[in-house]
């Protein structure tokens, strides 16, 4: 009978495939350090000058620019997808068209994963088309979607793959997440809020290495219990352009879970040895964040630091809401 889904065993020699799309094979680092170069390579650009950034606009249409665009989109895309093909797929046979619901897996913290990447990739689409001089609202739209296509192009392999399936619930977070990127864009014509993604190491890897890993930078992508997805709003941005509030400083609302060892359920023990029973959790967080690119410096290493790492929700003190009906205080919430 065929799969409709992987099995733990399968997930143990192959990358979990929720989350972080670009930790999509942790065991492969070529294709992850690949994915996370475009990634800083867009953000610093940031860096490079303040008259004519690569997040503004340039007024004049370059066809130079949308010629090397173009190409370079169509390059990666077909690199990328050949890549992913025998890094991924190759090793599993192949099947109808099916669907996969994962709805209910990891109490949605994968879905996190989607909304975040879709995000970013929507805002850096964005910034690359109006970076070539493209009318806004088409530079808007086409940049916006280009990471959601990228998605879309892997959930539809997933359809075709035995071991996997096509999941729906994965495809509307890639689509909130796009949206979350062009909405803001027509709306405001800037990024008021975004998503972000916060980690700290957790004793769960322990207990499922197959799983959650072994190494830290596995586990930074695979430990679904360490992972937080934040709403960052920037405050200043909706207020009066005269206001003197910090134009850094941002309010936050997380999401995380604690105490999972499997997917829909926890496991009771991983290769003979027991695993002590933990509670599922879900966990719910309201802290202030900043905003580093707001920061005004003439440092070109801080304007690239602060761009590199903007997904990334500033450590600061959290309240937590969670599931057993309790509130706790963070000193310091990674």
């Amino acid at each position: 009978m065929k799969k409709k889904y992987a099995t733990d065993s399968q997930i143990s020699s192959t990358p979990l495939r929720g989350g972080f799309r670009w930790g999509l094979i942790c065991e492969s680092v070529a294709h992850k350090h690949f994915i996370l170069l475009i990634f800083f390579f867009f953000l610093s650009k940031q860096s490079f000058s303040q008259k004519l950034s690569f997040w503004e606009t340039d007024s004049v249409y370059n066809k130079k620019r949308v010629n090397a665009v173009a190409y370079s989109a169509a390059g990666a895309y077909a690199g990328g997808m050949t890549g992913l093909y025998f890094l991924w797929y190759a090793d599993y046979p192949l099947s109808k068209f099916h669907t996969f619901n994962d709805n209910n897996e990891w109490l949605q913290i994968d879905k996190g994963g989607h909304l975040i990447n879709a995000y970013w990739s929507g805002k850096m689409g964005i910034d690359v088309m109006r970076w070539t001089g493209m009318e806004r609202k088409k530079a808007i739209w086409y940049g916006g979607s280009a990471g959601l296509a990228f998605m879309t192009s892997i959930e539809i392999f997933d359809g075709f793959s035995d071991a996997w399936g096509f999941s729906t619930g994965d495809v509307i977070c890639n689509v909130a997440g796009s949206a979350t990127a062009i909405g803001q864009e027509l709306l405001w014509n800037e990024q008021r809020i975004e998503w972000k993604l916060s980690f700290r190491p957790t004793e769960f890897a322990k207990y499922r290495p197959d799983v959650f890993g072994t190494s830290l930078t596995e586990k930074i992508f695979k430990d679904y219990n360490g992972h937080t997805y934040w709403l960052s709003g920037n405050i200043s941005s909706f207020l009066n352009s005269n206001s003197k509030f910090p134009k850094w400083l941002n309010v936050a609302v997380g999401y995380g879970a604690d105490g999972l060892t499997g997917g829909t359920e926890n496991v009771l023990e991983y290769e003979g040895k027991p695993i002590p029973y933990f509670k599922r959790t879900r966990q719910y967080y309201f802290a202030p964040d900043i905003n580093l690119t707001k920061i005004k410096t003439q440092s070109k290493f801080l304007k690239f630091v602060f761009a590199a790492t903007r997904f990334i929700k500033f450590p600061l003190p959290a309240i937590e809401y969670n599931s057993n009906k309790k509130w706790v205080l963070h000193g310091v919430y990674f």
